[in-house]
């Protein structure tokens, strides 16, 4: 694995390759010969990491020396073909550029050519493809089952791009020893050029890499990138100025246990649009908005919400509202960025399609709860019948009783599940329900698709004792694993 300054280094080294092109092709006939006092010049631009022409590239051509002063520049198409006509002979420079050029962090690909007797040239170009860019930038030793992760981090105010930001990329890697599992998150950090690129090498794939930008004070929220089988990842992102808000008890009483004042991350951003549901397309009041550790709003009678205060750059965004399916979305707050529109779909719709196309499956998982209640020691257990037991009215209400977890009311009157952290801080688990995560789950979401008497069983874990199989991302935080009776 390359060290973040050699990178940068191997940057210089890309764009120095000669890329290879499609060969020229010439055609002519004497009738053509005879009639045409130039000639036309005919291409595809083409991007061969996503695999397919390259539509709105920017293509220039420009006469070398001793050539004719003839150029002119033209856009590509949805197919990604572009066309010089009237093309007098000599030598001519062809190149063009694109947001996906600026990504890469590579400069205008250029290629030489002749016109000669008036012909008509084919002269495609194209992106390299994903294998060569990360042989170049990681270099020949680097490991073939990794990716490289590149981008540009840009200012959220103007767009241009940053230099000198740190972007650190984190992932989870599991590996079974003699002596057990062991958990390891690897941390890489690669620093930004001049022109805001950046690189970090040997990412997992297929996997999900957390990234996040950093410069000074200011920071993005962690992003999840996943990646595929693909050997190249491309992500852009904002960086922005943000202030603290401090909300809540500013006393916290350790004898109490009681949560600490919350930390929100605001700013002079402002991001709007609307919630409805999926199926009908009806604004679904009072749902919440919100910018994952930072400020919240709710949406009106017509689904319309807005936040003035967000902080600027890429953030995750939240949306939530009572019965439905939570979502979480990336989203860049930016100047002029256009309205968000959420349609979120109800719990039964998700969970009914989980138990149609995957019922198989989620039997199968939960038939795996009894192995591990007896043994596994590392975890809490509730079997149906010590949740009858609890006489619970509803479903959050159990957690209450669970040594570790706390069940408290936040600022908008929602029910927070929380757990505590392995520094004795609190924090949001992750919440499966049939096996499967929910993102962002609240107490009164879990109100919303079950009674206690439809759970047939949960499992608790702290983080250090999470299972592979309940493992999302990098959380800082355990796990909550509840299974519904069919």
């Amino acid at each position: 694995m390359y060290p973040c300054e050699a990178i940068v280094a191997m940057r210089i080294w890309l764009l120095t390759l000669v890329f290879l092109q499609a060969p020229l092709a010439s055609a002519q006939s004497p009738a053509t010969q005879r009639a045409a006092p130039s000639a036309s010049i005919t291409g595809v631009v083409y991007d061969s990491i996503a695999r397919k022409p390259l539509a709105s590239a920017t293509v220039q051509l420009a006469g070398m020396t001793g050539s004719p002063r003839f150029g002119g520049a033209t856009m590509s198409d949805s197919l990604g073909r572009f066309t010089f006509a009237n093309v007098p002979d000599g030598r001519y420079t062809l190149g063009f550029i694109h947001p996906v050029l600026d990504s890469l962090g590579l400069e205008p690909i250029v290629r030489e050519f002749s016109v000669q007797d008036h012909a008509a040239v084919r002269a495609d170009l194209s992106v390299p493809s994903a294998a060569r860019l990360r042989a170049a930038i990681c270099g020949p030793a680097s490991s073939e089952s990794g990716a490289a992760l590149v981008g540009i981090v840009r200012d959220a105010k103007d767009g241009s791009p940053l230099p000198g930001v740190a972007v650190t990329g984190e992932w989870v890697e599991l590996t079974f020893t003699p002596s057990g599992l062991v958990r390891r998150v690897p941390r890489m950090t690669s620093t930004t050029g001049e022109n805001g690129w950046f690189a970090i090498c040997n990412v997992p794939r297929p996997g999900s890499t957390a990234i996040t930008a950093t410069r000074g004070a200011d920071s993005t929220d962690r992003i999840d990138v996943e990646v595929t089988g693909e050997e190249l990842v491309r992500s852009e992102l904002y960086l922005g100025p943000s202030r603290t808000r401090v909300v809540g008890d500013t006393t916290t009483r350790a004898d109490t246990g009681a949560p600490a004042p919350r930390h929100l991350r605001v700013g002079d951003g402002r991001l709007s649009g609307t919630v409805v549901a999926a199926v009908g397309g009806a604004p679904l009041t009072n749902a919440q908005v919100s910018i994952v550790d930072g400020p919240q709003a709710r949406a009106n009678a017509r689904g319309e919400w807005t936040i003035a205060d967000a902080p600027a750059g890429t953030r995750l965004l939240e949306v939530r509202a009572v019965g439905y399916y939570p979502v979480r979305r990336r989203v860049d707050v930016i100047a002029g960025a256009a309205p968000l529109r959420f349609a979120l779909s109800t719990f039964k719709a998700v969970l009914d399609t989980v138990r149609v196309t995957a019922q198989r499956n989620v039997n199968t998982e939960f038939a795996g709860f009894e192995q591990r209640r007896r043994s596994n020691g590392s975890g809490r257990f509730l079997t149906s019948d010590d949740i009858a037991r609890r006489g619970a009215i509803f479903t959050s209400d159990i957690f209450k009783t669970v040594p570790g977890l706390k069940v408290w009311r936040d600022s908008l009157g929602e029910n927070a599940i929380l757990m505590r952290s392995a520094f004795g801080d609190p924090c949001s688990p992750s919440i499966y329900v049939d096996g499967h995560v929910v993102p962002g789950m609240s107490g009164g979401d879990l109100d919303a698709i079950a009674e206690p008497k439809r759970v047939a069983g949960i499992e608790v874990y702290d983080e250090a004792n999470v299972p592979p199989l309940y493992t999302t991302g990098m959380t800082g935080c355990g796990s909550i694993v509840i299974w519904l009776k069919p």
